[in-house]
């Protein structure tokens, strides 16, 4: 297994997957995260990432069953393994103490 430090784009991706729990493939990734950015996620881009992710033991894939509206092909679907819930609460926990530490800019309350 890789290292399990998260990029910020791998970050997303993780949390996607997660969001969309049994329908996460990757056009459905690509899809949300291009509504939760409004940036627009490349397909080939997102394939890398959940390459990589696989690689790191923090995402795992399984096939669908062969549909005829997809020519026969299947579906892979993507979920988040324990590894990848244990990197995205770690990545959670640093960005909150770093917002915590930030003189002045707590936005807590204010909205």
């Amino acid at each position: 297994m890789k290292g399990t430090n998260l990029g910020e784009f791998e970050e997303l991706v993780l949390l996607t997957i997660a969001s969309l729990a049994s329908e996460a493939y990757s056009v459905a990734i690509c899809d949300e995260l291009e509504k939760y950015t409004g940036r627009t996620a490349k397909l080939g881009v997102v394939h890398s990432v959940l390459n990589r992710l696989e690689e790191k033991g923090l995402a795992k894939s399984r096939l669908g069953e062969a549909s005829s509206t997809r020519g026969g092909k299947r579906k892979r679907f993507y979920e988040v393994s324990h590894a990848g819930k244990v990197a995205l609460t770690k990545s959670k926990e640093v960005r909150e103490n770093i917002w915590r530490n930030i003189p002045g800019f707590n936005l807590e309350g204010s909205i």
